[in-house]
């Protein structure tokens, strides 16, 4: 935990911008990996340590909450959605349900 926060506090010193950037990607792809619930937790415990500027809480905040939609399986809600849509008998591809989503 306190890794993160010392990456955070260095990043935001010394690029300010890229530290956002990566921040917001890597929590992004985190959450499409892991769920957001548990990056998300994890994230606000290393933002809590050593509180970084707006800008890089605002980028970890949006890779959180943007990352479970870069694929059908990111988002637990998604999945059981596309659960009982299989079991009615329905089937919606990846390709469909990024088409109904945009």
């Amino acid at each position: 935990m306190t890794l993160l926060s010392d990456r955070l506090r260095a990043g935001s010193r010394d690029a300010p911008a890229f530290t956002a950037w990566a921040s917001a990607l890597v929590t992004g792809f985190g959450s499409n990996i892991a769920n957001n619930l548990p990056v998300g937790v994890l994230s606000g415990a290393a933002i809590q340590i050593d509180s970084p500027p707006p800008l890089i809480t605002d980028a970890v905040l949006i890779g959180v909450d943007l990352g479970p939609n870069l694929s059908v399986t990111g988002s637990l809600a998604t999945v059981l959605w596309l659960v009982a849509l299989r079991r009615e008998g329905e089937h919606v591809s990846a390709l469909q349900f990024l088409n109904l989503a945009r």
